[in-house]
């Protein structure tokens, strides 16, 4: 995300405030600290694009998870319990 300092803003406002509506948010800085965030006024909220637990109940994770697959790896690698020994 680009930043901009206010003196930068003030120039530009007109081409910044184009680019925000197009999607593209940035950040205004006084003296190099970020202190405002635009973004387009119908720009989804942060906690509309948070995604994590969007599949709950969804997906069964079977119980032998860990194991799936094991012999077939053990076939094609030659994967032997008293190989480490």
């Amino acid at each position: 995300m680009d930043i901009f300092n206010i003196h930068e803003a003030k120039t530009h406002l007109s081409k910044l405030v184009e680019r925000a509506a197009r999607g593209e948010p940035f950040i205004i800085a006084k003296a190099g600290r970020p202190v405002a965030k635009v973004v387009a006024v119908d720009a989804p909220s942060t906690s509309a694009q948070l995604r994590v637990g969007f599949l709950t109940g969804e997906i069964a994770v079977p119980d032998d998870f860990d194991q799936m697959g094991s012999a077939e790896i053990e076939r094609m690698f030659g994967v032997a319990d008293d190989a480490a020994t």
